[in-house]
Formats: C-alpha cells, structure tokens, sequence
C-alpha cells in the first residue's frame, strides 16, 4: 500500500554552517568591533549575545539572513525567545529551532485529509504524520492539500513508497 511521511526537520548541518558565517562576519563588521556580540548553537537552539538591544536585533537580522542565503526556512526558527539582561548592559535572546511536528498540528494535519474525504488514511507516528491510500495519485492530491492550508511550518514529504 502506498505511503509517505510528513516530517518537520531542518538541515542541521546547513545550521550549522549558517550560524558559523554569522560569527565570522560579527567578527568582522566595523559597527561590532570591540563588542561581545555572537551566536551561539546548541542541539536545537540558537543563543544572541550582544551589548544592547539594538546591537541584538542586527545580530538576529544577520542570523536570518545567513539562513536565507543557506537555503535552511527562517520558518524553522521561532523568534518568540525574550529578550534577557545578563549582568551591565548585555543582553541575549534565546531562539528555538522547530523540529518534529506538533501535537495540535499534527492533529489538524489529519483532520484537514479527513474533511477533504480523500481515500487516503493519516496517522499521527510520534512527531510526524504518516499518509497511506491505494494510488499513487490519491497520495499526491493529499500532499497538494496539506502544502496549501499549512503555511506557518516548513513541511517535508519523506518516504514515499509504493
């Protein structure tokens, strides 16, 4: 029976490498020199420092740029994070990187191929959706369904076999 996943991930390696670039151009920007400002990664989180919060704003502009320019979706990075003081006038914000898919999303991932009453069946597998139906064409008009109501997360379809 065909299937395929809907998976959340980000290319940590392109992450990486765009969090790197930051670093190398903060170093050595004019407006920076002398000043604390950096990114730091960890696992799945992204760390700003900086010495003030105009400072960490063109830090987390730069960030987003970076990952633009490496191809990794700005959608993976939650900017919620709040603005922290840490000691003088530094401060840091913390970003979050998505990976996997939410409960409530993945929930309304399955309801939205429900309501469409393809003859396809979703089931929610840990932090992804799996699609399985008995043509090929079925599965390709629930990936379509899926990519037009779900905009606010990068989605990925992985695994399509027959």
């Amino acid at each position: 029976m065909p299937s395929f996943d809907i998976v959340c991930k980000p290319d940590l390696v392109e992450l990486r490498n765009a969090n790197d670039q930051a670093n190398k151009e903060i170093a050595n920007r004019f407006d920076f020199k002398g000043s604390d400002a950096r990114v730091e990664l960890k696992e799945l989180e992204l760390t700003a420092y900086a010495d003030s919060e105009f400072q960490l704003g063109q830090v987390r502009d730069l960030l987003l740029a970076k990952l633009a320019r490496r191809n990794v979706d700005v959608r993976f990075v939650d900017l919620g994070g709040k603005v922290e003081k840490i000691g003088g006038d530094k401060v840091r914000q913390v970003f979050k990187v998505r990976s996997g898919i939410e409960q409530a999303l993945a929930k309304r991932i399955v309801q939205t191929i429900k309501e469409a009453k393809l003859k396809v069946t979703a089931s929610i597998q840990g932090d992804m959706v799996r699609v399985a139906g008995a043509k090929r064409d079925l599965l390709q008009e629930a990936i379509a369904l899926v990519r037009a109501n779900v905009k606010d997360l990068p989605l990925a379809f992985e695994n399509f076999r027959d």
